[in-house]
C-alpha cells in the first residue's frame, strides 16, 4: 500500500504501510536510535519493543503503522489507532471515532526535511478513509519541534495538559512494606463485570475519551485487575455493584492496573555521571533507606517495565485519601514483579486525587500536551475543540 510519494532534494520520499518481512529489522534499528521526547541534557528514554515494532498498537481495535522510505533507506515511521469514544452530546451523537497518533520517529540525520509532515498527513488520510471524526496526539510541553509540527503547521490545537506521574518500585524484601493499608481503609479486588458497570455508570458520562470497548480493555490479559477502596465504617454492598440499584459507600475510589512490561520495556540513556555512580551504590543505599521507611533507587539502567494505573476515579470528600491507599497497594503488588520498576499514571489538574497520585519528579512530566484536530467539517464536529478543562480525561492504557 503506497500512501504518498514526494520528491526530495536527493531521492523520492515514499510513505507506505509497514511490511514485516521487508521492514522489521530496519524499523527496530530506527527505534533504537530515536529517543522518546525532545533532545536535552536530561535523561533520555528509549523504547525496547522486544522484537515487535508494532507492540504498542497491537491491542487496539484498529491500527496501522506507516513507514517512510527515502530511496532505499527507511528514514521514518508513525503509528495510529482508531477507537470509539464517548463525547458530551445527547444520543445518538454521544459517540465518536477517534484516531490516535503515536510513535512518530524520524532518523536524526533526516529531520527538518518534511518527512514527519508527510507521515502525519498520510496517517490522517487513513483516518479519514475510516470515517474518523478527530485525531489527537500527546507530547511533552518541552518538545518544541513536535509542537511546531502539529500546532504550527498541521492545524492541531492544544486541548489539555495533564501530568504524567511516575513512582519507582523496588523489591518488597525490605524492612517496611510500602503496601501497608491504613487501618481504617478496606481494599478489595473487583470482578470484571462489576468494574465495567462502575466505569460505564460513574466515568463514561464525566470523562473525555472514555473508550466504548472498556470491556475489551478490562478483559485483556494485560489488565492485572481493578481494586476499590472504602472506609471501614462505610458499608460496601456486594450485590449489583455499579448498577443503577447499587448503593455506593459515602466515599470510595477505584483504579485499574495495566502491565506494559509484557508489551515493551524502557531503557535510560544520557544519564549524568553522578546519577550512574549513585545507581552503582543503590544496593547499600536501598538497604539503609528501606529500614527507615523511605523509597530506594530501582534498577532503571537495564531495560525495565512499568505498571500503568488507569481508570482512577473517586467519589466523596475524602476520596483522595483512598486513591493514595490504592496507589500504595499497587506499589506493593508491583514489588513482587521481576520486571516492574515503576508505576505510571496520567492525571489532569481537575481530577480528584491528583495530589495523592504517585510521583518521581526526575522522570515525571508535569505538562503532557494533548493536541487535537477535527477531521470533519465544522457542522459535523462531535467534540468541542476547547482547551477549558471541563471534564477529566480517561487515558486508554493501550495508547501508553
Amino acid at each position: 500500500m503506497v500512501v504518498a510519494e514526494a520528491e526530495d532534494q536527493e531521492a523520492t520520499l515514499r510513505v507506505r504501510g509497514y511490511d514485516e518481512k521487508r521492514d522489521w529489522a530496519r524499523a527496530e534499528a530506527l527505534e533504537r536510535r530515536c529517543q522518546v521526547g525532545p533532545s536535552s541534557d536530561r535523561i533520555s528514554i528509549f523504547i525496547d519493543t522486544l522484537g515487535d515494532p508494532i507492540c504498542r498498537i497491537r491491542n487496539s481495535p484498529s491500527y496501522i503503522m506507516l513507514v517512510a522510505e527515502l530511496g532505499k533507506d527507511l528514514v521514518g515511521v508513525i503509528q495510529g489507532t482508531i477507537k470509539v469514544v464517548a463525547v458530551p452530546r445527547p444520543p445518538p451523537r454521544d459517540k465518536a471515532r477517534a484516531g490516535y497518533i503515536l510513535g512518530l520517529r524520524v532518523l536524526p540525520e533526516h529531520r527538518c526535511r518534511g518527512i514527519a509532515s508527510a507521515l502525519v498527513r498520510s496517517l490522517e488520510q487513513w483516518f479519514v478513509s475510516n470515517h474518523v471524526d478527530f485525531s489527537y496526539m500527546a507530547t511533552e510541553e518541552t518538545n518544541l519541534p513536535s509542537l511546531r509540527l502539529f500546532v504550527g503547521r498541521l492545524g492541531y490545537v492544544r486541548f489539555r495538559t495533564p501530568s504524567i506521574v511516575v513512582y519507582p518500585v523496588n523489591s518488597r524484601r525490605c524492612c517496611f512494606g510500602y503496601d501497608r493499608t491504613p487501618s481504617n481503609v478496606d481494599i478489595r479486588r473487583l470482578e470484571t463485570d462489576s468494574v465495567e458497570s462502575i466505569y460505564r455508570r460513574f466515568v463514561s458520562t464525566t470523562y473525555d475519551f472514555f473508550p466504548d470497548d472498556i470491556d475489551r480493555i478490562l478483559k485483556s490479559k494485560l489488565t492485572l485487575g481493578t481494586w476499590a477502596a472504602h472506609f471501614r465504617d462505610d458499608v460496601w454492598q456486594e450485590d449489583g455493584i455499579g448498577s443503577a440499584s447499587w448503593r455506593a459507600p459515602g466515599t470510595w475510589a477505584v483504579l485499574s492496573v495495566w502491565d506494559t512490561s509484557r508489551v515493551f520495556k524502557l531503557r535510560l540513556g544520557n544519564a549524568p555521571l553522578s546519577f550512574r555512580l549513585l545507581a552503582r551504590c543503590k544496593r547499600v543505599i536501598n538497604n539503609i533507606l528501606s529500614c527507615i521507611g523511605m523509597q530506594g533507587i530501582p534498577d532503571v539502567f537495564s531495560p525495565f517495565g512499568f505498571y500503568f494505573i488507569y481508570g482512577i476515579h473517586g467519589e466523596g470528600r475524602s476520596s483522595g485519601e483512598l486513591i493514595k491507599a490504592l496507589c500504595r497497594h499497587v506499589q506493593g503488588m508491583a514489588g513482587e514483579s521481576e520486571e516492574c520498576r515503576a508505576l505510571v499514571t496520567e492525571v489532569g489538574a481537575e481530577e480528584t486525587g491528583i495530589q495523592e497520585a504517585p510521583r518521581w519528579k526526575s522522570l515525571s512530566c508535569p505538562r503532557d500536551v494533548w493536541c487535537i484536530k477535527s477531521l470533519k467539517p465544522e457542522e459535523e464536529q462531535v467534540l468541542p475543540l476547547s482547551s477549558t478543562p471541563v471534564r477529566a480525561l480517561f487515558v486508554d492504557p493501550r495508547e501508553v
